[in-house]
């Protein structure tokens, strides 16, 4: 009789049912992503993790965080007399004022607007991009544009580039986690936070975070197959292990297989650890009131924003929220921060929203003592114009001229205003800011040298920041 030889690989296929070959695959990523993370680097990290406030429908610079007493000078009167200046979807009015008035705030002095009373308390805390600007008027290439670098869809998110450059601290939790706002999903869906290009196991995972719901859909087995005890439910998991690494073995390289098997492990994990995780009554009284619990407007902000910290609490490595959507169910206020008819009525209502639970985000950061190595961000995707639109000139037009975005701990310094707008906030004009600068600045502050993140696509090296971006030194702390 002829003896069959095999070689390694073989052998720990069938060795423990390919438990052996699963677990080598999990320690040679692990090793990859420790090798890939030194040669990224050249500088010590500031931030373990990223939480990143994103407010879709342009969020107006204007009437939040840019203050321009010189359009209370020019109110009333036409805003482009010349008539040469080009805009989105209407003729420009006449200069519009903030609609809020602005108070300087903390030992800074910075400004901020009334729709911001909580937030005004972290002023110190936070470094303000005020020259922010975009390539495009339009949402859905927009928000491409802040998220991946690019207006097209298509390219990788922020989030899937720090974790295919990282990693994650957390086995039993994804490494990049989206929550989208319970109304909807942003411009543009979920492309906002695709893998592109990457590997797909570096695409995010959308929790729910509304009470009451499972966190992701199809996690829990249906009640007709609760009778299934845990015992029996592992011996089930442990054979779909045993087929899964040797279907893979024959199939070497093949990384949506590769992906698609992790994905099916980790909702496995998920099981055990998204209950606990996503059980909010887990904490106080004093933190559910902090974050806005029991209010109908502020709660599901708040449910997000407490959500993200127990995500990074826990060794999530990028979290994003959205607070706002791009479809609305029906209600009387506008989906998102997009103010064409009524910016009172829509920034009222999002700016309570925002003001309740990034302020708790802050201060609860603060308190456990996470703030200075997590690295929150709050952006949207482009401005509003310093002109009045619509009948009752209660609204604002699109401008993807000037925006403001701004950042907190991680390393950021506090109580910093960084470049500016002209005298009516219709352009950046000192130090204009793409988002290549401020996705640079932040990969810098977890460890990165956003240069050196790169990968090889189309016969092209690829990288988050593609040939642009500058490190803002301004904004981040001495060591």
């Amino acid at each position: 009789m002829k003896l069959q030889t095999i070689n390694r690989r073989q052998l720990l296929q069938q060795t423990g049912g390919g438990f052996g070959w699963l677990a080598l695959q999990t320690m040679l990523r692990q090793q990859s992503a420790q090798a890939a993370e030194e040669k990224l680097s050249d500088h010590p990290a500031r931030a373990k993790a990223v939480i990143q406030i994103f407010c879709p429908g342009g969020m107006s610079h204007i009437d939040t965080f840019d203050y321009k007493p010189a359009l209370a000078n020019r109110a009333g009167t036409p805003f482009d007399p010349t008539g040469k200046l080009q805009f989105f979807g209407s003729k420009p009015g006449n200069c519009q004022p903030t609609f809020w008035p602005f108070h300087q705030h903390g030992e800074s002095g910075l400004w901020m607007s009334e729709l911001f009373p909580k937030l005004a308390k972290h002023v110190d805390d936070i470094a303000f991009i005020y020259s922010m600007h975009s390539k495009t008027a339009l949402h859905g290439p927009a928000c491409f544009m802040m998220n991946t670098g690019f207006t097209l869809p298509g390219f990788p998110s922020m989030g899937s580039w720090v974790t295919y450059g990282l990693g994650s601290e957390s086995e039993d939790l994804p490494e990049f986690v989206v929550l989208p706002d319970p109304l909807g999903l942003p411009p543009g869906g979920t492309i906002n936070w695709g893998a592109g290009f990457l590997p797909a196991v570096h695409q995010a995972t959308t929790l729910d975070s509304r009470s009451g719901y499972q966190p992701i859909n199809d996690l829990f087995p249906p009640k007709s197959f609760t009778e299934v005890d845990e015992k029996s439910d592992q011996a089930g998991l442990d054979f779909l292990k045993t087929l899964n690494s040797q279907h893979l073995a024959n199939r070497q390289g093949n990384k949506d297989l590769e992906a698609r098997m992790s994905a099916y492990e980790m909702a496995a994990r998920l099981q055990l650890s998204a209950p606990e995780l996503t059980d909010l009554t887990l904490e106080s009284a004093t933190t559910h009131q902090q974050y806005g619990m029991g209010d109908e407007v502020t709660e599901p902000f708040g449910r997000q924003c407490l959500l993200a910290r127990r995500l990074v609490e826990r060794g999530v490595r990028f979290v994003q929220i959205y607070c706002g959507a791009e479809n609305t169910q029906a209600r009387e206020i506008r989906p998102n921060w997009d103010s064409h008819e009524d910016i009172v009525r829509d920034h009222g209502y999002w700016g309570r929203v925002l003001d309740s639970g990034a302020s708790a985000l802050l201060n609860d950061l603060q308190q456990r003592g996470m703030l200075d190595e997590t690295l929150v961000i709050c952006t949207t995707e482009f401005g509003r114009q310093p002109a009045a639109q619509a009948k009752r000139s209660t609204g604002r037009d699109h401008n993807a001229g000037a925006f403001t975005s701004w950042l907190a701990g991680g390393g950021i310094k506090g109580g910093v205003g960084y470049g500016a707008t002209d005298e009516l906030g219709f352009k950046a004009v000192e130090k204009p800011t793409y988002c290549y600068d401020l996705h640079a600045t932040a990969l810098h502050l977890l460890g990165i040298d956003h240069t050196k993140l790169s990968f090889y696509h189309n016969g092209i090296a690829r990288r988050l920041t593609d040939v642009h971006g500058h490190v803002i030194p301004e904004i981040i702390k001495s060591l």
